[in-house]
């Protein structure tokens, strides 16, 4: 359902709370989890019009969201155009190969994207993913099975998990 539309954003609710989808006509550009500032754009920027690639892109996004968390959607086929540095990029796009009810450690996805050794830069750029979800960052734990941390909060996380299938603490 949706709650509020403007100038490529749309609210949408979700058994997570509101999202936010952000698109161009290039992609959709974000995700913003509960709590992110993305409703308050989306508020303040209603009175813009969306254009008509935007509103495929955002449709499109909404339908396999939905699809997705009645559970009928394992994977998301739909443009992305997130904005970052090309490192980011790599990890973003390597965190897609994350299959649902599977998890990486942030050892498994440096050694993933090439950098063993670099955990911590490859947990900076989850961390800045900007399309939670269908860029599945909340697939990466910590070394010791632990949920590590989650941008939307470890109860999201844990949701998300326990959605796909994995067993988490």
């Amino acid at each position: 359902m949706v709650l509020m539309e403007s100038s490529g954003r749309r609210a949408v609710e979700s058994p997570l709370g509101t999202l936010v989808l952000e698109a161009g006509p290039e992609g959709l550009r974000a995700l913003y989890l509960p709590d992110d500032d993305g409703l308050a754009a989306v508020e303040s920027d209603k009175e813009h019009q969306i254009g008509s690639k935007a509103r495929i892109i955002l449709d499109l996004a909404q339908h396999q969201l939905a699809e997705y968390f009645a559970g009928h959607r394992k994977h998301f086929d739909l443009p992305l155009a997130p904005r970052g540095t090309p490192f980011r990029h790599k990890v973003w796009s390597t965190l897609r190969s994350i299959g649902p009810g599977e998890t990486w450690s942030y050892a498994d996805l440096a050694r993933a994207v090439g950098v063993p050794g670099g955990s911590r830069a490859v947990g900076q750029a989850n961390g800045n993913n900007p399309i939670a979800i269908i860029i599945p960052c909340h697939r990466v734990v910590a070394a010791d099975g632990g949920l590590g941390g989650y941008s939307g909060g470890l109860e999201r996380k844990r949701w998300l998990l326990a959605h796909e299938g994995v067993q988490v603490a």
